[in-house]
């Protein structure tokens, strides 16, 4: 560990960091509302625009595709360019995308947008989370990365309202709300444009100078809060490896040991995002299917949505108590079984209980997903790294919706959950058995390896 990690490991969690937790969440908040506003924009745009199946299926596809891309550019330019100039590009193009896509009249402009808009927000959410970690040190890392993806749930929750008492209240109320999803971001903009780059990253390009500039800072401002920090200590750490080029970043995600670690990120990113969509895009429909409607209903949503706020900050708070592997598969094994218990439901009540703990651990597994993908790769290549799992991810999320469309028709209930949940429970044994210990571990310590 260098001089500069050592500075950045003894801060205490202050003021400093919960700006940081504020300005970063607020980000993922907006991007998942984004993402989850389309649903509810979609039925009026079909009516609105005479629009086939085909037509909404191909505008649904929009924003996952938009971020596959974002978050692999992300992750590419973040380690070559910086990580703070990569995140305030990519808010401003989604700011910028969205309020086209309000105001465009076709629906070939509104792909477009989309897509556009979904790289913004793709690359927000693939540069956030190893970028702010890199500020905090490791004995709240855990805690402050998994609250940080918390705030994807207020994003949905936000969505749904908007969704429904916006959208239908007013002939344009797709538009009112897209614009509403962007405006705020030029403030979140303005906030965040006192953020330093990453000290860790600087130090990485050859920056040494620059990243003691942006410490000195930060800690000028720890000691005019009254705070007294102890001195740095140095732990010894094994170099990193040939970087710097788009080409030797990716060669060494897949060198020696970090290979295995890279190949168990995208196992685990893509073992989650296609359960995940797998149970949320199918499931209601074909409970509705099944004479179910209550999947249909405001209350069914706005309880499947509110769920996310104690899944995300309950993973959040055991990513330090038990570690980030054992909260990944545990929230994996417990959301496989909501989702047989989903799956057998007999009444609304039980479909109500189900979903909601279905609900409640899928989306608190992103916590753990988020604040482990931000510490296993080296500072060199930390980006890249995240940014490409990310990507692979969304594979899952694209593929999904295909693979269960022909599961169901052919083996029917039986068939769509023992994919899905057979698919989650390799996800959490990739996880344990391919990944590294990194709670109470600094950033240095698990790149070297030496506990692992």
């Amino acid at each position: 560990m260098s001089m500069i990690s050592a500075r950045v490991e003894r801060l205490p969690f202050a003021r400093f960091h919960t700006h940081l937790l504020l300005m970063g969440g607020l980000g993922y908040a907006f991007d998942a509302m984004d993402a989850a506003v389309l649903a509810f924009i979609l039925p009026v745009l079909r009516t609105a625009w005479n629009l086939s199946s085909v037509q909404i299926g191909v505008l649904g596809s929009s924003t996952y595709i938009g971020f596959l891309f974002g978050a692999l550019f992300a992750g590419t330019l973040g380690d070559l360019i910086g990580r703070r100039a990569v995140m305030m590009s990519a808010l401003a193009l989604y700011c910028a995308a969205s309020i086209v896509s309000a105001m465009v009249d076709t629906w070939p402009s509104f792909f477009a947008a989309r897509v556009v808009a979904g790289m913004g927000t793709g690359a927000e959410s693939a540069i956030i989370a190893p970028y702010l970690a890199e500020f905090v040190a490791r004995r709240y890392r855990g805690s402050f990365t998994g609250a940080l993806a918390g705030f994807f749930s207020f994003g949905f929750v936000a969505a749904a309202l908007l969704g429904y008492f916006i959208v239908p209240a007013y002939e344009n109320g797709w538009r009112i709300v897209l614009v509403i999803t962007a405006v705020p971001v030029v403030m979140l903009l303005w906030w965040r444009r006192a953020l330093p780059e990453s000290p860790r990253w600087l130090e990485s390009r050859g920056r040494e100078k620059e990243a003691e500039a942006v410490l000195d800072r930060i800690e000028a401002g720890f000691a005019r809060a009254g705070h007294v920090l102890p001195q740095p200590v140095v732990e010894a750490t094994a170099p990193a490896g040939a970087t710097g080029t788009l080409l030797a970043n990716f060669a060494a995600l897949l060198a020696g040991r970090q290979a295995r670690i890279t190949i168990m990120t995208w196992i685990m990113w893509l073992a989650i995002t296609f359960s995940y969509y797998s149970f949320f895009v199918w499931i209601p429909g074909l409970l509705v299917q099944n004479g179910m409607s209550i999947t249909k209903s405001f209350a069914y949503s706005i309880a499947i949505y509110c769920a996310q706020i104690p899944g995300y900050f309950s993973a959040a708070y055991f990513n330090e108590r038990i570690g980030r592997q054992a909260t990944i598969a545990t929230y994996m094994v417990l959301g496989g079984a909501s989702a047989l218990g989903l799956a057998f439901a007999q009444s609304d009540q039980q479909i109500m209980a189900a979903g909601i703990f279905l609900s409640l651990f899928m989306n608190g597994t992103y916590a753990g997903v988020y604040a482990y993908t931000a510490e296993v790769f080296p500072t060199p290549v930390r980006t890249t790294g995240a940014g490409l799992a990310s990507a692979i991810g969304r594979i899952g999320a694209i593929v999904s919706p295909i693979l269960v469309g022909y599961l169901y028709p052919n083996f029917g209930f039986a068939g769509v959950f023992g994919v899905t949940t057979t698919v989650l429970l390799l996800g959490a044994v990739t996880v344990v058995l391919m990944g590294v210990p990194t709670r109470g571990r600094s950033l240095e310590e698990i790149a070297a390896g030496e506990v692992a």
